[in-house]
């Protein structure tokens, strides 16, 4: 058994942070459990075509690891993971990282006062967990009737397989979300036909991208002030569009560019018509791309204005009658988003995972702790999910929190540390009740924010600057704290 004070459960961005932050607080007796070969989470799994964020560059980014070498405004998945690997160099932390260390059951030992782990490679124990597994994680296809039976190539955009040639083949793409948005327009001149799968229009702004040349760059790095300014500059920009989030009537005056936009791309009625969608901009996650609409116009593109009913052979049928025989599958569908697979592999001392205790609508307090599972720490955890700020934000909000309850657990001596039960209750009930208004639940979708029992666990309804306070602020009042043993 391999014993630490803290274990942190993924080497992407939220373990790395939370590595890193631990340890500048003292915390030295830390492992960062990795199950894949390497770090980087999501921007090492996404290697796509077109694979980029969606937030500026200058807010993607960890507020104490400031990257003023970023060569677009909105960087790209290379940029991004080199940014990742650097920085967890630079702040010591990769010798902390053990790879090829999946964790396939985690459970709280009442006893002992310990997080008992079995993993890939034997067992692990800890005083506390922190999982920074994401949510953006396990890709979700959907299970079509017939796809075990298609002769051709398929794969997730998040499992891209480089080693196929796509070029001159008749390619089908299910799923018109934030990552086909970025790779159906790199593979468009290359396939030979593309037939896009299209169950719900998506509304898709441009993007404001451009390359930043040398001499900003020189500058921001010799005066760091300029790369502060430029940060809280973006920040307001994002800020205000997250005000109308919060107010829907501002969005449907946002959708007016959209529309623009549309129409400038896109001059076939019929085409355009199918493209046009039919609920408030933000409803869904926001999309942003200067080439998708355009790509679509190809005279080598059929959109298909339908959801994919089966797949019969070597054909892909969608519901609305329409088919299309074809070489290859590209699923862009998304993730497990709010059924992450962490859930059903962390276990209280009853041996009821957090599936069990969830039962479909993931809760957390602050999404960062839940009732029933002591000295344990949800990074990017339910309803903190925002329609258009960066998710280094969200990060470091809990960070602070789980730092300090962290440190002053060990300081303190204490066995445990568990949110109350009516904490976690009173934070959920004031999200959901909040959630009405804004444009999440009143803007006419079905999205990934809802789960499975038609509540929304995923968004925030507030602002992000409440988030940082609230979210942000650790309150030793809100837990229950295991009994004192000798101070260390």
């Amino acid at each position: 058994m391999r014993d630490f004070d803290v274990l942190v459960i993924g080497a992407g961005a939220s373990g790395l942070g939370a590595a890193i932050r631990l340890g500048q607080a003292g915390v030295d007796d830390l492992a960062v459990l990795e199950k894949a070969a390497d770090l980087g989470g999501t921007w090492r799994d996404n290697t796509y075509p077109g694979c980029a964020c969606d937030v500026p560059s200058a807010l993607y980014s960890y507020s104490f690891a400031p990257n003023p070498g970023w060569t677009r405004a909105f960087a790209g998945q290379a940029e991004i993971r080199a940014y990742l690997r650097d920085t967890a160099e630079r702040f010591g932390v990769t010798g902390k990282i053990r790879y090829g260390v999946e964790v396939t059951r985690a459970r709280w030992n009442a006893v002992d006062a310990r997080w008992e782990l079995e993993t890939s490679q034997g067992p692990y124990s800890a005083r506390i967990l922190v999982a920074g597994t994401g949510p953006w994680h396990e890709p979700k296809i959907p299970g079509l009737p017939g796809l075990d039976g298609f002769p051709g190539e398929v794969f997730h955009s998040s499992r891209w397989n480089h080693g196929y040639d796509l070029t001159g083949k008749r390619v089908a793409v299910v799923g018109t979300g934030a990552s086909a948005v970025q790779f159906v327009p790199e593979i468009v001149p290359r396939v030979g036909r593309l037939h896009l799968f299209q169950r719900t229009a998506q509304w898709v702004l441009p993007k404001p991208d451009h390359h930043v040349p040398g001499v900003e760059r020189f500058l921001l790095r010799r005066f760091p002030a300029l790369q502060r300014a430029l940060r809280s500059a973006e920040y307001g920009a994002m800020e205000t569009l997250g005000f109308g989030f919060r107010h829907p009537w501002l969005l449907r005056q946002v959708q007016k560019i959209g529309l623009a936009h549309l129409r400038l791309a896109v001059r076939d009625p019929a085409l355009r018509a199918a493209l046009t969608p039919d609920y408030t901009l933000g409803c869904k996650r926001l999309l942003m791309s200067n080439t998708y609409y355009r790509s679509l116009t190809s005279s080598t593109v059929d959109v298909h204005p339908t959801a994919v009913r089966a797949v019969e052979g070597n054909r892909v049928r969608g519901a609305d009658g329409s088919s299309a025989e074809v070489d290859a599958i590209i699923f862009g569908t998304g993730f497990h988003i709010l059924d992450m697979p962490v859930s059903a592999r962390v276990f209280d001392a009853d041996g009821r995972s957090l599936d069990d205790h969830w039962r479909g609508s993931p809760q957390a307090y602050a999404g960062t702790t839940v009732a029933g599972f002591p000295n344990l720490y949800l990074l990017l955890g339910p309803s903190l999910g925002t329609g258009h700020s960066s998710a280094f934000m969200i990060l470091e909000a809990q960070l602070r929190h789980t730092v300090a309850a962290v440190t002053r657990t060990l300081r303190s001596g204490w066995t445990s540390l568990s949110v109350r039960p009516e904490a976690q209750a009173a934070f959920n009930a004031q999200v959901q009740a909040a959630l009405p208004g804004t444009v999440y639940q009143s803007g006419g979708c079905s999205s990934y924010y809802t789960d499975v029992n038609g509540r929304n666990s995923f968004s925030w309804p507030f602002s992000t600057g409440r988030l940082r306070s609230q979210v942000g602020a650790f309150d030793e009042a809100d837990y229950e704290i295991g009994r004192i043993h000798a101070v260390r």
